[in-house]
């Protein structure tokens, strides 16, 4: 007979946690993933702000898994998932299971103005964070080439929207390219002249964490010359700059961290989400009626002790996929599952 066939979308820190615990599995792995590497998205802000190039945060997928026989890779797009005929359809292809693991992540959301998204992009891949590289650089040429007379600031006016961790992040190492990596590049300009602003809706930044800890960023935060608007969200981003509110900031450079929404999994599932996207999943993070398919990361719904939705964050979908690791082992074996998953907050 042949051996039982796992399936997971998504090289990320979940999908990949669950494949390399996997490893030596008595069934057959497949880790299907757009592209062929792992990326640590929490230093993506490092690599846009020239702190980092790209190969120090991303790693070949088939390199990390290269001592687990059982699972190999596949590099491909998921347009959907068949939950009767138990079939992953790739564009070109498709894939049978007998467990599924959906890892897939987020995405960006502009709250219904897609259309921001090309003046204000985000940071989820490689090639957002060189492109935005390429955008904050060139701001500080094209501001160094322009006349006195011309107005320079917007071009040296940077704009962060959201005070979440990448805002925050974003915000912090603009400033610190300005004030001390360029401070003596330029002859024209004074790079410390540059005005960065990080704009949040909310009463204070980083509304996950406890308000001493918000508070201390802030204060971080403006020793390091940033401006910190609360309280009034951006109504438009066009090519001008931002709208705040009813005002209107001038900026060449605008930066979106505001908001993510789940990735088409739920599509694919036409299963119950919650209002930005994510699979509800039971206690054994498996979907209700489909014990073969498993929904972590980003990408689900789980509530932790306290009765909240974990938060997206990368030690909740390492944990995560440690867990169905251990529940498809049991299984394999014929042995009693472990209990549901609870997420330790080291």
């Amino acid at each position: 007979m042949s051996r039982p066939r796992i399936v997971i979308v998504g090289a990320g820190f979940g999908g990949l946690n669950a494949a390399h615990a996997l490893g030596g599995a008595d069934a057959d792995v497949t880790v299907i993933d757009r592209r062929n590497y792992h990326l640590f998205q929490p230093l993506l802000y490092q690599v846009a702000t020239a702190g980092l190039s790209p190969a120090q945060i991303a790693s070949p997928i088939r390199a990390i898994l290269r001592r687990a026989p059982n699972v190999r890779v596949v590099l491909g797009r998921v347009s959907g998932v068949d939950k009767q005929r138990h079939v992953v359809k790739l564009d070109d292809r498709e894939i049978e299971y007998d467990y599924l693991v959906l890892a897939t992540g987020s995405r960006h959301a502009y709250f219904g103005h897609d259309e921001w998204e090309r003046v204000a992009p985000g940071l989820k891949k490689i090639d957002d964070a060189t492109s935005l590289r390429r955008r904050i650089l060139s701001a500080f040429e094209h501001a160094e080439s322009m006349a006195p007379a011309e107005d320079r600031q917007r071009f040296l006016t940077f704009v962060v929207i959201g005070g979440g961790p990448t805002g925050v992040e974003m915000a912090g190492a603009i400033a610190e390219l300005a004030h001390v990596a360029l401070r003596h590049d330029f002859r024209t300009i004074d790079p410390r002249e540059a005005r960065i602003v990080l704009v949040e809706a909310g009463p204070r930044i980083l509304p996950a964490f406890p308000p001493s800890l918000s508070e201390a960023a802030r204060k971080s935060l403006e020793r390091l010359h940033v401006e910190v608007r609360l309280g009034t969200p951006v109504s438009n981003c066009d090519e001008s700059g931002v709208t705040i509110g009813d005002e209107h900031l001038a900026a060449s450079t605008i930066v979106w961290a505001a908001g993510v929404a789940a990735s088409s999994a739920s599509r694919w599932l036409g299963t119950e989400t919650d209002r930005v996207g994510r699979v509800v999943v039971g206690t054994d993070l498996t979907v209700p009626d489909h014990p073969e398919i498993f929904v972590i990361g980003d990408t689900a719904h789980a509530l932790g002790r306290d009765g909240k939705p974990l938060p997206g964050l990368a030690p909740v979908a390492k944990q995560q996929g440690a867990y169905i690791a251990k529940v498809l082992r049991a299984r394999l074996a014929g042995k009693s599952p472990p209990p549901s998953f609870r997420y330790r907050d080291w």
